[in-house]
């Protein structure tokens, strides 16, 4: 029988690179791995389901899975997590010094259902007593006029959130001071460009991530990978094997991570990181499969629920494919 030929859109992480480069292979698939980066992928396949396998928003999958007819279903590899204290931008002029000071002000989001603004959001009102309906919102593109919800989203009713102008963008609004500050996955070209008018709210983000992870236990995640229906309904195995594979391809990411007879990455002191990294997050601090992120997928769910973006909370059985719940050991 002839592997089957599947396309994966999924931006080229050093933990996928080995089913890029064909170095890790899928049991019984020849994967057309295509390194878009994952905005372009996220809107392709869920405007247009152009892809067999893609790297997706758990956001937006989510919300899709709740309020439509989703065409696709999820296994547990999680390509992006990020710590997002360090992705609140204010303008220096706005009077925000803590996050407190975010009450009543003025927030840019490119779109509100975007993960990042989603762990935001529910970390704000965890740590900091702010809501989100303390908040005004402005939706819209951060350096290009015109970008829209990929998914068609209801606002809860207590939510303030205003459409900027055609012509307009978060950035320029956020120098211009139009907007007070700006939520984002992507920093803004003013940060670079205007240091001094633009700048982190948390300018020391490291630490104050690594305090919410030992508080917290949680890393966040942002994306997962999802299969269509029809390829899973004709053949059902291919949910696991695509599963080990990613597995697989991580492990040896990690090898060369933990490399120290010569640096595979270009940074002079990455043994000092991951020792760092690992006395913070334990050894394996990027882990795949459903038990070792239980918690951090149900605050998701949780904080989904509670900003209205879901109509009720998922059981993660309903949100992965359940064969991948089980791992084959000798």
């Amino acid at each position: 029988m002839a592997n089957l030929q599947l396309s994966l859109s999924c931006w080229d992480y050093d933990r996928t690179k080995a089913l890029q480069n064909g170095e890790v292979k899928v049991k019984g698939i020849d994967l057309i791995y295509l390194p878009n980066e994952a905005e372009e992928t996220f809107w392709r396949m869920v405007r247009h389901q152009e892809f067999d396998i893609s790297e997706m928003s758990m956001s937006s999958y989510m919300i899709n899975m709740d309020k439509y007819q989703c065409d696709y279903k999820a296994i547990p590899v999680f390509p992006s997590r990020v710590f997002r204290h360090s992705s609140i931008f204010i303008n220096t002029e706005s009077g925000i010094s803590s996050p407190e000071d975010l009450k009543g002000k003025r927030i840019g989001v490119p779109e509100y259902q975007i993960t990042a603004s989603l762990w935001i959001r529910g970390i704000l009102k965890d740590e900091y007593g702010v809501n989100p309906e303390d908040l005004i919102w402005y939706q819209g593109g951060e350096e290009t006029p015109g970008r829209v919800e990929k998914l068609k989203i209801e606002i809860p009713k207590n939510i303030e959130l205003h459409y900027i102008g055609e012509n307009q963008t978060l950035n320029e609004m956020l120098l211009n001071g139009e907007i007070d500050a700006l939520i984002t996955a992507r920093a803004p070209s003013s940060f670079t460009t205007h240091p001094h008018k633009v700048k982190r709210l948390f300018e020391d983000y490291k630490t104050v991530e690594q305090e919410y992870y030992k508080k917290t236990g949680i890393f966040p995640i942002m994306h997962t990978v999802v299969i269509k229906n029809e390829i899973l309904e004709k053949y059902p195995w291919v949910a696991q094997n695509l599963y080990q594979a990613f597995e697989e391809a991580k492990k040896k990411c990690f090898t060369d991570l933990n490399q120290t007879v010569a640096l595979k990455t270009s940074l002079p002191w990455l043994n000092n990181h991951m020792q760092e990294t690992k006395a913070v997050m334990g050894e394996m601090f990027w882990p795949y499969g459903i038990e070792e992120n239980r918690h951090t997928l149900e605050k998701m769910v949780e904080y989904s629920y509670d900003q209205g973006l879901i109509s009720k909370k998922f059981k993660l059985e309903d949100l992965f494919i359940t064969s991948t719940f089980d791992k084959f050991v000798i």
